[in-house]
């Protein structure tokens, strides 16, 4: 019997990932395909369909969760290829899509080559990774991983009070396998994304591996002022909790600047309602700390705590009202041996950068824990993500997924050959 090695199909893979961006596509060629939505639902059922026509069997555990599983010669943990397949509301079609599609791709060339592995292959979705309509994001690994509970992850809420459970009720996506790595273990977890930033756009490289992810803290802040009148009101009789966010807003960067770390103050507003002619009551803001050490995480939490009190304190009647914390996930280091089995594919291309730390987040901090974890960025134009000019090409496209196959294929060599 003929042995063929498995080959990625570069054509198939970019026919299928456009394909399945006809669920929440938008006119100006992105996406809104948010969490547990109507298009979310279709797509989940679309790639339960993929996968079980090349045979695999597919579970979903309590968070919706997806895990599409081609046996081995071995009953093992499989070594999982996946990501998310939630988009941001005005989200492009490679975020997530990307890694979902290539797990997809690599059990079709696996099965294409009719290529026994020892270890099982599975392709994995994971539930609400963006955040965008559930907070906090990774919300379906982060409950797998053991960092949240699952009451907690079933009781989050989008806007409407619309609850993680009762979606995936609606949807028939709410399954009945523990959502847990110690009741479904993997025996390592691989995921392709695009960079979301300018590094490999800049280098005129198409592919590189990653070391880690910087970790981040979110939190939600609430300044309290008085409303008044404002037509009426002097300068020097006004609460103005407006000003005080401004000054904040200023200091905040100047503050991560200081200690090489990164800031963004976002979905800002009020408790109240509004008007044109008023002094603000409040304001409502969240705030994104991030760094790739604890220490310098925890440094940065504390000055600006201090700062903001200061800046707050300086304001007259004025005060910060609260300070809840959303989230919060330390900076992780991915597994060495299944860093360098991506590395070691890269390189085979010719066209690799040096390795990365992920500046954003990815349900692979979250596999990380509990299982080894690596992860392969491709570049996209410009750097930009979570936008509808998100954009990589096929031709690197076809690098990357051809790259993780490979890294896939070594790591599950190397564990193989331990069990001899």
């Amino acid at each position: 019997m003929t042995i063929t090695t498995p080959k990625t199909d570069s054509q198939r893979m970019n026919a299928t990932l456009q394909s399945s961006c006809q669920w929440g596509s938008t006119p100006d060629g992105g996406m809104n395909r948010l969490a547990l939505n109507d298009d979310d639902a279709r797509v989940r059922r679309w790639f339960i369909s993929e996968t079980k026509a090349l045979g695999c069997s597919v579970s979903i555990d309590a968070m919706g969760n997806i895990f599409a599983v081609r046996p081995g010669r071995r009953n093992l943990p499989p070594i999982a290829v996946g990501s998310h397949l939630d988009t941001q509301p005005t989200g492009g079609r490679y975020d997530g899509i990307l890694g979902v599609l290539a797990g997809l791709e690599i059990l079709k060339a696996l099965q294409a080559a009719q290529y026994e592995t020892d270890y099982p292959v599975a392709a994995v979705c994971w539930t609400n990774e963006e955040g965008a309509r559930f907070v906090p994001s990774c919300l379906g690994s982060g409950v797998y991983a053991g960092d949240m509970s699952l009451e907690y992850g079933h009781t989050r809420t989008d806007t409407a009070g619309v609850s993680v459970r009762s979606e995936l009720e609606r949807h028939d996506m709410l399954g009945s396998m523990p959502a847990s790595h110690t009741s479904n273990p993997l025996s390592a977890h691989f995921e392709l994304h695009i960079e979301q930033g300018p590094i490999l756009f800049e280098a005129g490289l198409p592919v590189a591996a990653v070391s880690g992810v910087q970790g981040w803290r979110w939190f939600e802040i609430s300044l309290q002022g008085r409303g008044s009148h404002a037509g009426t009101t002097p300068f020097g009789y006004r609460r103005d909790p407006l000003i005080a966010f401004a000054k904040l807003v200023l200091a905040a960067e100047e503050i991560a600047k200081s200690h090489r770390g990164l800031c963004t103050i976002g979905r800002v507003g009020s408790a109240a309602i509004q008007s044109t002619n008023c002094v603000m009551d409040d304001v409502v803001f969240h705030l994104d700390i991030r760094h790739r050490q604890l220490e310098g995480m925890d440094a940065l939490e504390r000055a600006m705590r201090k700062e903001f009190a200061r800046i707050v304190g300086g304001e007259e009647g004025v005060e910060i009202a609260r300070w809840d914390t959303l989230s919060t996930v330390d900076p992780t280091v991915f597994d060495a041996d299944a860093v360098n089995c991506v590395r070691e594919a890269a390189r085979l291309t010719g066209t690799a950068h040096d390795d990365l730390v992920s500046g954003a987040g990815h349900d692979s901090v979250f596999t990380a824990r509990n299982c080894p974890t690596a992860m392969c960025f491709i570049r996209c134009r410009d750097g930009i993500s979570h936008h509808p000019s998100e954009y990589s090409t096929p031709e690197d496209i076809a690098i990357g997924t051809e790259t993780l196959l490979q890294a896939v294929l070594a790591y599950e060599s190397k564990m193989a050959a331990k069990l001899a």
